[in-house]
């Protein structure tokens, strides 16, 4: 029989196991049913109006806690630990009830209620835009937690920040953009244009794509562990009709010839494979990083094109006549801009 002195330690050895695990998202999770995972019995009333998070400057550890690297199912992470902007694209999945008051990865409880999300990499705390692209809506949401712990997964999001993004059905696309230290301090976060969730009007969703944008292995990019980030399988889709905006134009703009302005510019090809770099819901925003990205990217300047389609703004680069073509111009762009590129095929 045990002696007391051992029963003792065992139990703090188990109580301390529990807390470990309480504070690393309490394990894999996310693509959560209403059946299964879904809000109380009596929910509070308006989640709909539930304002986002306020982004506000919080500050970033250089090093251990929160921005230790850690595993998890055998994987690595490594937590960013600076102020870069970061966007990404992929599949987000959120969680309720079961998590509800438990603790976070960054010690704090989580609130399903609260505009929150919980990321394999950020900085905890950070700030991010979350765009629902079936729908247009965009939320902010604060991250404070870790996960979601599934390859094809980008953003765990709380229960009331899905329902105002419409994303309560299961796991679907989404865009982030990670709101910096830098942008609050400048307010430059603050974007007249963005389509806030409890203010869009239902709709239907955009039909941009002929088949699921479903992940697969084959078109995931390989990175080094050291860009920091989960390789993230990028989404297909086959897009027929799209409004074709030219290039934007350099200094030629301002000096053409005044009878050229009633002339519409040759809309570049579209067929092909193309990889998406961002999407917007104003031109301005989308001519802002494309600039950015020739800036950083020159050699990828010649190839960008910017797509209108029902508001939304989507700069891709291409076209190119294959997928492993595509595939090679994306990982270039996810180790010379830190974002994750999806691939796009068009008819």
């Amino acid at each position: 029989m045990a002696s007391p002195a051992s029963t003792r330690a065992l139990a703090l050895i188990a109580g301390a196991a529990l807390v470990l695990l309480a504070g690393c998202a309490s394990g894999p999770r996310g693509g959560s049913g209403i059946g299964r995972d879904g809000p109380d019995a009596n929910p509070p009333a308006g989640l709909g109006q539930v304002p986002d998070a306020e982004p506000r400057v919080e500050a970033i550890r250089g090093s251990g806690g929160t921005s230790k690297p850690y595993v998890v199912l055998g994987r690595s992470y490594v937590p960013i630990a600076d102020d870069r902007p970061w966007r990404e694209t992929g599949l987000a999945s959120w969680y309720g009830r079961k998590f509800h008051a438990q603790s976070t990865a960054s010690g704090e409880p989580y609130d399903m209620y609260a505009m929150t999300a919980a990321h394999k990499t950020l900085p905890l705390p950070s700030y991010v835009r979350v765009r629902n692209p079936a729908n247009g809506r965009e939320a902010i949401v604060r991250v404070n937690d870790r996960g979601p712990f599934h390859d094809d997964r980008i953003i765990d999001l709380s229960y009331t920040a899905a329902y105002k993004l419409d994303l309560l059905r299961g796991v679907a696309p989404v865009e982030i953009e990670r709101i910096t230290n830098a942008d609050i301090r400048a307010g430059t976060w603050r974007r007249g244009d963005t389509a806030l969730a409890q203010a869009a009007p239902a709709q239907a969703p955009m039909a941009i794509a002929e088949v699921p944008l479903t992940p697969t292995a084959a078109d995931a990019v390989a990175v080094p562990a050291a860009l920091t980030s989960p390789v993230v399988a990028m989404p297909r889709a086959e897009v027929r009709e799209l409004d074709a905006l030219p290039p934007l134009p350099a200094a030629a703009a301002e000096t053409a010839p005044a009878t050229a302005a009633s002339e519409s510019p040759p809309a570049p090809p579209t067929s092909g494979f193309w990889v998406q770099l961002g999407a917007f819901s104003q031109r301005d925003g989308v001519e802002r990083f494309q600039q950015q990205v020739a800036r950083s990217l020159p050699a990828l300047a010649g190839a960008l094109n910017v797509f209108a389609e029902r508001g939304t703004y989507r700069l891709q680069a291409g076209p190119y006549a294959s997928r492993d073509q595509a595939r090679d111009m994306a990982e270039q762009a996810r180790n010379g801009l830190q974002l994750a590129p999806m691939i796009v095929e068009r008819r």
